[in-house]
């Protein structure tokens, strides 16, 4: 339990992201579910409304033709009985037969002694004369032959059923068997012109038919087309590559051209069609508000989590300024009361601990000062007086503050000073001091306490270059990018355990940048630091320049 604990505490972003997205990816779980058993479902609704709409238009053509049928072939069985069979030309041409190459008619009541076919009539649809070819007349005598036989043994018919021929389907025929007294007297029939079929029948119905049973704009969106026996299309427009992929339902004709097929595809979008063509959208839609989300609550919580580390390094840097506070007073302190007890038997011992008074006095300023005037670089009101000056002077008063400080410990500072006088520097002298007193106290801090410190000045490209090298602890290069922010101070090795305010190398990149100049930093873990200022001349390098004579920063 701990542990979890632990981790929770740890890694806040990580726990809110695994909430955030478990909900999510349950969503996008029953969205995909949802989507499935509707595309299931309205899949098997379509396909029955589609199956259903094919079942009527071919229920239509079979009505259609039958109707047709029964009215041109319903010939009187006395003209087969009286022998008039000439006039049924005229009965056809009256009836107005639509859809036929030949019509016929085949007298079996009248057959004599020994003839084996019956009296025959074909008459051309168009013309209404008698001519038809060899294979058309054999046609039709094969599609009579069980009505001849039924005439010939006398076998009676109780019913009189419109028949269809198909064994040819270049001779489709409708039979339509004439009894009189349940008795085979003739058959009338129609030779069917494919072809009109097609062309003139076949389209009208379908139209008409969807559009006075489902209405124009239901018609619109479905798609018949009708396919001969070799699976030609006959009828309909070539299927676009858009609605491949549209569920189709296919059936034959009933009565007639029954080995035709009659196809229909619906363009209407289905619910399922529908939800899968947004489930994308949704999906984009409910991921992008997620990655909304989570980067928020990402934001949010590296807020939190920053507000948290700098108030812990606030907290920290009170308790480091403390304990930088006192180490100064306690120095003032021990060298003040050894005078005050007269300890300092001579006068030269006056002198150094009046030095050390002095010293630590402007360390304990060089403290204050940083707390002052980072207050004022975060409230934006840090002013500085600008002057031509000699940056030479202002480093040999900082080093001489140090040397006292660093000799009492056994440290040395080695200088190596300009040979040539150095270009003046538009600079404020007190914030010059101030940065290059801090860069000398992290120096002194991160090194052995008999470790040296080599400072340099030197003008090189139109820049005067103070630089610190140490010998110390060094800064590893991840931390090196962070080591000029507020407040930051590494947070592991050697370099954590020393003490610090973390405001004087932020102080330093503030008074330089607004010298217009620019700190560097070359460092390795454990071979120690070179800080190094630079900071624009106001002369070419190599100029002569008179300046005042430097104070001499050695210790006296």
């Amino acid at each position: 339990m701990t542990s979890i604990r632990q981790f929770l505490k740890r890694h806040p972003a990580w726990v809110a992201a695994v909430l955030a997205i478990l909900p999510l990816i349950l969503l996008f779980r029953l969205q995909y579910v949802s989507l499935l058993r509707l595309e299931e479902t309205s899949s098997i609704a379509r396909s029955a409304t589609l199956q259903t709409y094919l079942e009527a238009l071919a229920n239509e053509f079979e009505y259609t033709f039958k109707v047709h049928a029964e009215r041109a072939l319903n010939i009187p069985a006395s003209h087969f009985t009286q022998g008039r069979m000439e006039k049924s030309a005229y009965l056809f041409r009256k009836k107005g037969v639509r859809g036929a190459r030949h019509l016929f008619v085949i007298n079996y009541a009248l057959m004599e002694e020994g003839d084996t076919e019956g009296d025959l009539y074909i008459f051309d649809a168009m013309n209404w004369s008698e001519p038809a070819s060899e294979e058309e007349i054999n046609a039709v005598l094969v599609a009579v032959a069980p009505w001849k036989l039924m005439a010939e043994r006398g076998i009676p018919l109780a019913t009189i059923p419109l028949s269809v021929d198909e064994r040819d389907p270049d001779n489709r025929m409708i039979l339509n068997p004439i009894t009189e007294d349940s008795r085979v007297v003739g058959v009338a029939g129609m030779i069917l012109d494919n072809d009109y079929f097609a062309r003139e029948v076949l389209g009208p119905t379908i139209e008409n038919f969807l559009s006075k049973l489902y209405g124009k704009d239901l018609s619109r969106s479905l798609r018949v087309s009708v396919r001969d026996e070799q699976g030609r299309r006959v009828y309909g427009a070539r299927t676009p590559a858009s609605l491949q992929n549209k569920r189709e339902v296919r059936r034959g004709f009933d009565f007639i051209y029954t080995d035709w097929t009659l196809d229909l595809r619906s363009t209407y979008v289905s619910e399922g069609e529908w939800a899968r063509s947004n489930f994308v959208i949704n999906l984009s839609l409910s991921a992008l508000l997620s990655i909304v989300l989570l980067g928020g609550l990402v934001v949010a919580l590296r807020t939190v989590a920053r507000e948290s580390k700098l108030n812990q390094m606030k907290s920290d840097f009170i308790s480091n300024v403390s304990h930088e506070l006192r180490t100064p007073l306690a120095s003032i302190r021990v060298f003040s009361e050894f005078l005050r007890l007269g300890r300092a038997r001579d006068a030269s011992k006056v002198v150094e601990y009046g030095e050390f008074i002095e010293t630590e006095s402007r360390h304990l300023t060089l403290l204050i000062n940083n707390i002052l005037d980072f207050a004022k670089i975060e409230s934006g009101s840090k002013t500085y007086e600008f002057v031509d000056g000699d940056v030479e002077v202002v480093l040999a008063e900082c080093l001489r503050m140090f040397a006292v400080r660093l000799s009492h410990g056994g440290r040395e500072i080695s200088y190596d000073k300009p040979r040539e006088p150095l270009p003046l520097v538009r600079m404020d002298a007190d914030a010059l001091v101030q940065a290059f007193c801090n860069i000398l106290e992290n120096a002194d801090k991160y090194s052995e306490k008999s470790a040296p410190i080599h400072v340099t000045l030197e003008a090189r490209h139109d820049e005067v270059i103070v630089a610190v090298r140490d010998e110390g602890v060094g800064i590893a290069r991840a931390e090196q990018k962070r080591i000029f922010e507020r407040f930051h101070r590494v947070s592991t090795g050697l370099v954590h355990d020393v003490k610090g305010t973390g405001l004087g190398l932020a102080i330093v990149k503030h008074v330089v940048d607004a010298h217009g100049g620019r700190v560097t930093v070359r460092s390795e873990a454990g071979k120690g630091s070179t800080f190094a200022i630079h900071l624009p001349a106001l002369r070419p390098v190599g100029q002569s320049v008179r300046k005042s004579a430097a104070p001499d920063p050695s210790p006296s």
